[in-house]
């Protein structure tokens, strides 16, 4: 197996090129001593001459002229990493593959990511808005570099970095009579058309243990899949619904009213996930700061 180097192949392609040993030397910023050894190092390397020389001139052997292409594609390849891998380090280039639960994604999200986009205009992001529990699954098997959730709690193979605590809120039509109050009970709640997303979703195992905790029953009238859809359906008054109070302004734009819950105590820490053993991209450990610092507690 041949050990030749990447120094002698770039001292042969500049031979080749200038037609002069000087030059060539000058050109890679090697002395012509230097240069000659690179040169049959390489010949002794791959078995044969790749130049063929007089006093005054030489000549590529029909070996050298085959490899030269070669040679010249390998030095391209390799210049080309190397710039490829200053310039993700730089972060002028790069891609994200980051997950985040829809009630994060659809709220707050677009905040950071108008941050992040004025300091680095050119890394890509691809953004899967899937349920909590689909994030953690997605950065534990390396499909998202990233994710953004609640709080997962005793995952040995995760690092959950908290961004804040967000407080559960109740859902109502607007022209409820519990939509008067400045807070709701959750005794009063329980009364009503529970509307709640679908198993196996975090939220809806969240507020059926609030319920159980405080020995109330749970049997949702409505099920969807999306909050948005959860709040349309509140709004046109089948029913009312507990969320995440960062969903807040959501619930509001689609017509519905948000109240504290009273005394129910639902609070979770919502933060970004990683995977322990696996040094972040450069491109994300920098959203991952720019999070940080939009949405961190202080």
């Amino acid at each position: 197996m041949s050990n030749a180097t990447l120094k002698q192949i770039r001292a042969f392609v500049a031979v080749a090129r200038s037609n002069s040993f000087a030059e060539a030397a000058a050109q890679i910023h090697l002395s012509q001593p230097a240069l000659s050894t690179a040169i049959k190092t390489l010949e002794e390397a791959v078995g044969g001459q790749l130049l063929t020389r007089t006093t005054r001139t030489f000549a590529l052997t029909p070996e050298g002229e085959d490899f030269l292409p070669t040679a010249k594609r390998l030095l391209g390849d390799w210049d080309d990493a190397l710039e490829d891998l200053e310039n993700r380090f730089a972060l002028r280039t790069g891609r994200i593959t980051l997950a985040a639960m829809p009630s994060f994604a659809a709220n707050l999200l677009p905040r950071g990511l108008a941050t992040f986009k004025q300091k680095h205009p050119q890394i890509r992001v691809a953004l899967h808005d899937v349920i909590a529990e689909e994030v953690v699954r997605m950065v534990r098997t390396g499909r998202a570099e990233l994710g953004i959730s609640f709080d997962p709690e005793a995952q040995d193979d995760l690092i959950f970095t908290p961004l804040f605590a967000d407080r559960f809120v109740a859902v109502l039509p607007p022209e409820h009579s519990l939509a008067q109050h400045a807070d709701v009970d959750i005794a009063d709640l329980a009364r009503q058309d529970l509307i709640t997303l679908q198993s196996p979703s975090q939220v809806r195992l969240l507020i059926g243990e609030l319920m159980s905790h405080h020995q109330l029953p749970f049997s949702p009238a409505y099920e969807a899949h999306q909050l948005i859809t959860v709040g349309r359906m509140v709004a046109s008054g089948l029913g009312v619904s507990i969320v995440p109070a960062l969903c807040e302004q959501q619930m509001q734009e689609v017509g519905a009213r948000c109240r504290p819950l009273r005394g129910a105590g639902l609070v979770r820490e919502v933060g970004m996930l990683t995977r322990r053993r696996y040094p972040l991209s450069a491109a994300s450990q920098a959203m991952m700061d720019v999070l940080l610092e939009a949405f961190r507690s202080k």
